[in-house]
């Protein structure tokens, strides 16, 4: 029995045939995959908490703002600079810019809003609007 060792089509080796993808990225100097970085959002009676994953960012490439009721996440990764007599074999981590939106569905308060970045997660903390927040309603007696 014959074993024919399978390759990946458009690679040889390390080194990647040309092909239209790359033809593509090389005009528009981009990548067509975006990058999107993961994040959870958990909701209590009192607050909306989001954290993204963004490792290998500074604290100054991220941007947080509320739009109309909408969290807006956004920012971007440098990608680092290779020398030309550098051979790349492989380059999987994403780079560029990215915007996460959430929509609230309860009303925040705006001015009581924090973001924190440590270890590569953003955390956001949004405080509910006092009339957006459950209210427990006694039951009298007739």
């Amino acid at each position: 029995m014959n074993t024919i060792q399978c390759q990946r089509p458009g690679y040889v080796g390390f080194r990647r045939a040309s092909s239209l993808q790359d033809e593509l990225d090389r005009l528009f100097e981009t990548s067509l995959a975006a990058w999107v970085p993961v994040l959870d959002v958990h909701e209590d009676k009192n607050q909306y908490t989001v954290h993204l994953e963004a490792p290998g960012l500074k604290r100054e490439d991220i941007s947080v703002q509320l739009e109309d009721g909408d969290l807006v996440i956004s920012g971007e990764r440098k990608s680092e600079t290779v020398s030309d007599d550098t051979e790349v074999h492989r380059q999987e981590r994403f780079y560029g810019k990215f915007s996460r939106t959430i929509s609230l569905t309860a009303a925040v308060q705006a001015d009581k809003v924090k973001a924190a970045y440590k270890d590569g997660i953003l955390t956001v903390t949004l405080p509910k609007a006092e009339e957006a927040k459950p209210k427990q309603i006694d039951v009298s007696v007739n």
